[in-house]
């Protein structure tokens, strides 16, 4: 049976490994941190309820998901994360699409605050209207609008890293009836290349139970960093898999 609603990419990255497959769906919030190895998957689109499996990716925000037929699909991974729900329920035949492209676009749209204008003029009982009118008008006056900081340019290789540990805390797992544990640190930075990260989190991994760490300690390691924002916090970037870790002296 052929599938027409499935968009299918121009090109895409395959996975080198069933690691790598891994480590990617824990990036994407679709398995624990915890998991070790993949499991089966669902899309929950079009009023249908077909097996499938995650191949590769376009880019970090568009996934290629496989199905029974070997059709390829892209797919947006939290749009794929909310199928996977015992209590998904489709809103009617045909929305998939839409809703998908629906939550494709909030990732890329920017909001604009809409502008406010004010005119102070003093106004009492002895005040005439044509006054009022000539009266001469204030500057407009802007909402002033965050400014968002430039997202770094994380490189894609293991580098090597300083940071302090700043607070032990637990995140919701959509997979389990338990929270993850996980470290948040400050004051993180590479030191090859330089560059300074600001704050950023992990999994608070068995090794890292092993250093018995407490607020304030430094450590050195090697990893990767990516752009994952951890779940309830505003820290934009994750530490994965950190290696050669030593507690910094100063």
């Amino acid at each position: 049976m052929v599938h027409a609603f499935t968009i299918q990419p121009s090109s895409y990255n395959t996975f080198e490994d069933e690691s790598d497959q891994l480590e990617q769906c824990k990036e994407w919030g679709l398995l624990s941190e915890k998991a070790a190895k993949t499991k089966a998957f669902f899309y929950k689109g079009n009023g249908m309820n077909l097996p499938c499996g995650i191949v590769g990716f376009v880019d970090k925000m568009t996934a290629v998901i496989e199905f029974d037929n070997k059709q390829l699909h892209c797919i947006h991974p939290s749009y794929l994360k909310e199928m996977q729900a015992a209590n998904y329920s489709q809103r009617g035949a045909g929305t998939a699409d839409s809703t998908e492209a629906e939550v494709l676009e909030l990732e890329t749209l920017q909001e604009d605050a809409p502008v406010s204008v004010e005119v102070n003029v003093e106004v009492n009982a002895d005040t005439n209207v044509e006054e009022v009118k000539k009266a001469p008008k204030e500057p407009k006056k802007e909402k002033a609008k965050k400014e968002k900081a430039p997202k770094l340019q994380l490189p894609e290789e293991k580098v090597k890293m300083i940071a302090t540990v700043k607070e032990f805390t637990t995140v919701p797992n959509n997979f389990s009836d338990t929270e993850d544990e996980v470290v948040i640190y400050e004051a993180v930075s590479l030191t090859e290349p330089e560059m300074e990260i600001g704050e950023a989190w992990s999994s608070h991994s068995a090794t890292l139970k092993k250093l018995e760490l407490e607020i304030g300690d430094k450590l050195s390691f090697e990893c990767k960093i990516v752009a994952k924002k951890l779940s309830k916090h505003p820290i934009p970037y994750k530490i994965n898999n950190p290696a050669k870790l030593q507690k910094v002296t100063s």
